[in-house]
């Protein structure tokens, strides 16, 4: 039998009007400085990692980019016995894993899947740990393989390279590449902490140290000159790898970095503007085309040049800033130019062209193309159209320089 209503209940509505739902979500994390982080001496990761534990340790998977084991042989041990010397706070559930290092790390499927195996395997829940020690693309795809595991295992960042420490370890973005696109696939996923050991960056070679000084340059341009001065005040000392101007560049490049994912107001990018990418659309395209030969920090630089150059020609950057620009990167030891930045920049719709770039680039942030240019030194500008004749002669005149 079926109960036949004449009209409604009184607590249904005629009309179903749509419900809004708001939610607020706070994150706290900090980014630490320090030297020797595994000498048995430092409490710093214990401090760490007994914070939120009440009896037992925190339980603790570690991942090493195998890139540091040439520099750094005694590495898997130190760690070892630095868990054994604070196994009080530390449990190590298996042991350190070592993956493959550099670019390689995030263009391999299976790498994510190993970690993802690792977790579950260990039976990790949301509030045990994932160390990982190393490159920035190892952190990438580490902390994406962290984020996707119990939809977030907590991670905490050792970043081992200048690029890493002033810039993309102390953010909130992981990522692997996919379908030739840079960071095609990732999260938004903010660590636990992050801590930046300065010895690790002795052992760096000449590309990878100066390389990671365009990400401290790149904000520098777009937010603060005075700080453009000290980088270009000294290009020498840097090249010359003087480990305490270095790592006030590292600190001042992490305090503009932080305060713009904290203040900016769109920490995960729901809108169209990457302030922070000035400089990246080109270089994440030249980093495709090179097969990765580039370095990011190397390819960066190009892609800053370019974008300066093209600032200057449109009107929009003072001519005596644009070669104060040109000037730093090259005193820094940076090209301005690689082939494959000019070949078929003729065809812009060629699938080679550095110009596909921009395609790719407004399709990762969705919306309208925006583009952050420089209106001057320490101030950045953002453009939603460009003109491509003047993008093809900064390229013409960036060739002729080399």
């Amino acid at each position: 039998m079926y109960l036949s209503l004449s009209s409604p209940p009184q607590f249904l509505e005629s009309t179903l009007k749509p419900l809004q739902q708001s939610i607020t979500v706070r994150f706290d994390y900090s980014v630490h400085f320090t030297h020797g982080l595994f000498q048995l001496h430092n409490p710093l990761l214990a401090e760490i990692l007994a914070a939120e534990q009440t009896t037992q340790p925190a339980a603790v998977l570690v991942i090493i980019d195998g890139g540091l084991l040439s520099s750094q042989p005694q590495l898997l041990e130190k760690v070892t016995a630095y868990a054994e010397h604070y196994q009080q706070a530390i449990c190590l559930k298996a042991v350190p894993l070592v993956v493959v290092g550099g670019e390689a790390a995030k263009n391999d499927p299976a790498c994510v899947e190993q970690i993802q195996r690792l977790i579950s395997e260990a039976r990790l829940c949301r509030h045990s740990y994932v160390v990982v020690i190393g490159g920035g693309a190892v952190l990438d795809m580490v902390g994406y393989a962290a984020a996707t595991a119990h939809r977030g295992v907590r991670l905490i960042r050792v970043p081992t390279t200048v690029l890493a420490q002033d810039d993309s370890g102390i953010g909130v973005k992981n990522g692997v590449n996919a379908f030739g696109k840079k960071n095609f696939l990732g999260t938004f996923a903010p660590p636990y902490a992050v801590i930046n050991d300065a010895d690790f960056l002795r052992t760096l070679g000449q590309r990878d140290w100066i390389a990671g000084v365009i990400e401290a340059l790149k904000v520098a341009l777009i937010k603060d000159a005075d700080f453009f001065q000290y980088i270009e005040a000294n290009t020498n000392a840097l090249v010359k790898r003087e480990l305490s101007v270095m790592q006030q560049v590292i600190y001042r490049s992490c305090q503009h970095h932080l305060h713009h994912i904290g203040s900016y107001g769109d920490p995960f990018e729901m809108g169209s503007s990457r302030p922070l990418d000035f400089g990246h659309w080109a270089a994440h395209r030249l980093e495709h085309l090179t097969n990765y030969r580039l370095r990011h920090g190397e390819a960066v630089a190009i892609g800053i040049a370019l974008d300066s150059t093209y600032a200057c020609f449109a009107g929009l950057l003072p001519a005596e800033d644009w070669t104060r620009i040109l000037n730093a990167l090259q005193a820094l030891g940076f090209a301005l130019y690689a082939p494959e930045l000019g070949a078929f920049s003729e065809q812009p719709e060629h699938p080679q062209s550095i110009f596909q770039g921009l395609t790719e680039f407004r399709e990762h942030l969705g919306g309208a193309l925006t583009l952050m240019l420089l209106a001057g030194i320490g101030t950045g500008v953002e453009v939603h159209q460009i003109n491509l004749e003047l993008y093809q002669q900064a390229i013409t005149y960036l060739k002729a320089l080399k």
